[in-house]
């Protein structure tokens, strides 16, 4: 079973920065960040694709970058110019994963002043 580990949750204050990472128990082709807000649903925030190309939520876009390390299995979401909707507990999965509803963890990401 793959095995992922997010790390690197914080409080920061709205316009800061926060790099996620999510270690890998393996060379995973395709990974992505996911969301949930407090009282919300969980979303998908980006991916990645074994081809190097990516996705990212509209709301995201143009802030976060996806990217990863594949000679430490390493999985990263940069995060600049946070704002206050971006609180959540932040989560990596394969797609796979989240389909059957197998989550780590997380990590919490504070946005507030």
């Amino acid at each position: 079973q793959v095995q992922l580990v997010e790390s690197g949750g914080d409080l920061v204050q709205p316009g800061g920065s926060l790099r996620l990472s999510c270690a890998a128990s393996g060379s995973i082709s395709t990974l992505g960040w996911y969301r949930q807000p407090p009282g919300k649903q969980r979303e998908v925030v980006a991916i990645i694709y074994s081809d190097g190309n990516t996705y990212l939520e509209d709301s995201v876009r143009g802030r976060f970058t996806i990217a990863r390390d594949n000679t430490k299995n390493i999985l990263y979401l940069q995060m600049d110019s946070l704002k206050p909707e971006d609180t959540a507990v932040y989560y990596c999965n394969t797609i796979q994963g989240s389909m059957r509803g197998i989550w780590g963890q997380g990590t919490q990401v504070t946005v507030s002043s």
